[in-house]
């Protein structure tokens, strides 16, 4: 497929894509192993939806992101749009199939013509692990349970412990806030949007935005930043409790209630240490209701504020293309590693019965791109999740190769559920086989002799261990207990289903 007539096809992914393989691929499933077993233990169950929907379905609930939705070509039939993320999917299956409440998650990939910066797992097609639970539910119960999931998933991430802060507001705080301040009815969803750029942008860029691009008082976008710079635990909703006007704002009051009320449960939940109460945080989607939040990490904020690069960029010709990877860019960065919150009113805006919902999705590219960072050389990822590599010891022109002993070792092996290879060669050199299972970093090697297997013999060896360890070459155990003998040292081990080798 290199050539196609007389022109040359070009073998590449498309823009803000990429293929996935070896020890890539195996990280990515730790990820999705360790967020999956999280969702179960709190009784999550799995979805599936299709990968577009009809373009109406999605039209309306991003705010200014809508410009970033894929719509797909009319082919004479629907008019579809791959889908922008899971919530409004799920959703519209909420609706459609009349569900009063449940506890779902579903891993999937979404699409978003956003400006890519592939290395810091920015893309436009990428996966979420959505968590979302939908029902009337006494207030905060449910969304305390989210961000506890929160805690544990990145807690039982590799290299993620004590690294993570999650970021949290209330919509009714916000909203009641740019009321005090004066922001008109009509401008508070797009003002809200260039509040939540202020992790990403200086105070003075989002203030032009909001003063010349969407027409803001310069006075009320001041008042604004007073309340912006507010963070901190439950320090901030006390402080703002304490404010006459603030809590003469009905919408303010009532959002400070649900997140006092929150502080306290997740003090049981032992979340509080990794929470910031956040006034910047704002999310730009039109579709929530309630409390909001996000997580971020080293590395989710970029490396340089746009006014320190703004000069060297005036001296460069700067690329308008859209399509340009800005991996390189030192103020993009990173972005928060998940984020959700509350949405009361997206169900019924298919079905016209509001069901109440809270969720959080975690953006896997982005967690993999700094998981894989942070490993670098100090963890080896294992390509297999082989745990034993069976050899034949031997040569000269007597030897035999042992292929048959081997292929019934390995059967034996399978038939017990131990994940097995040999070398597909019927008389292999012997430190050809040790390359392979080192190569694959195979924990364990089974090693056949004959005059070993005449005595009914096998040698387990673990493979790695120094010089002038007492079991270096190895140890015989009697070839009738190898299955249990295997069993124990993988158990011993505990290298299920951890797939990463020191």
């Amino acid at each position: 497929m290199g050539k196609e007539g007389k022109g040359n096809f070009q073998l590449k992914t498309p823009k803000g894509t990429r293929d996935w393989s070896g020890t890539d691929v195996v990280l990515r499933e730790q990820i999705f192993t360790t967020i999956t077993n999280v969702f179960k233990r709190h009784g999550g169950v799995t979805i599936d939806t299709p990968v577009f929907e009809l373009k109406e379905t999605l039209t309306g609930k991003y705010g200014e992101d809508s410009k970033l939705i894929y719509d797909l070509a009319d082919q004479g039939g629907e008019i579809t749009s791959l889908r922008y993320d899971l919530t409004v999917p799920f959703a519209r299956f909420c609706a459609q199939n009349a569900v009063q409440n449940i506890k779902r998650y579903h891993i999937a990939k979404v699409y978003r013509r956003d400006q890519p910066a592939m290395t810091k797992g920015r893309m436009r097609e990428f996966y979420q692990c959505d968590f979302d639970i939908a029902g009337q539910f006494d207030p905060m119960l449910p969304d305390a349970e989210i961000l506890r999931i929160v805690k544990e998933v990145f807690e039982e991430l590799p290299e993620w412990k004590g690294k993570f802060t999650i970021k949290i507001n209330h919509r009714k705080i916000l909203d009641g806030i740019f009321q005090i301040c004066g922001v008109p009815e009509d401008k508070i969803r797009t003002i809200s949007s260039a509040v939540d750029k202020l992790d990403k942008s200086p105070w003075e860029e989002v203030r032009r935005e909001m003063v010349e691009d969407k027409g803001l008082d310069p006075e009320v976008a001041d008042k604004i930043w007073t309340y912006a710079q507010l963070k901190g635990g439950k320090d901030v909703v006390e402080k703002l409790q304490a404010m006459p006007e603030v809590v003469a704002n009905e919408s303010a009051k009532q959002g400070l209630e649900n997140m006092a009320m929150l502080c306290d449960y997740l003090e049981i939940f032992d979340v509080m240490p990794s929470l910031s109460v956040d006034m910047s945080l704002a999310r730009g989607l039109d579709y929530y209701t309630g409390v909001i939040y996000e997580v971020v990490t080293e590395g989710s904020a970029p490396s340089a504020a746009a006014k320190d690069v703004a000069k060297k960029e005036k001296k460069q010709k700067k690329s308008t293309d859209p399509d340009e990877d800005r991996s390189n860019d030192p103020t993009i960065g990173v972005g928060s590693v998940a984020a959700g919150g509350r949405y009361d009113e997206l169900v019924g805006m298919f079905s016209g019965k509001p069901i109440p919902c809270v969720g959080i999705s975690f953006g896997v590219d982005r967690i993999f791109s700094i998981t894989k960072a942070r490993l670098g050389t100090a963890q080896a990822i294992r390509p297999t999740e082989v745990d034993v590599f069976i050899m034949a010891f031997g040569g000269g022109k007597d030897f035999t190769g042992m292929l048959p002993e081997r292929m019934a070792v390995a059967k034996q092996l399978w038939d017990a559920g131990i994940k097995a290879e040999y070398l597909w060669k019927t008389k292999p050199k012997l430190q050809n086989q040790f390359k392979a299972a080192e190569n694959g970093k195979v924990p364990w090697a089974i090693i056949l002799g004959d005059d070993e297997l005449k005595a009914g013999k096998i040698k387990i060896k673990e493979m790695g261990l120094p010089d002038g360890h007492p079991e270096k070459d190895g140890v015989m155990v009697e070839k009738a207990n190898l299955v249990e003998e295997i069993k124990a040292r993988l158990s011993g081990k505990a290298s299920l289903p951890d797939r990463t080798a020191a």
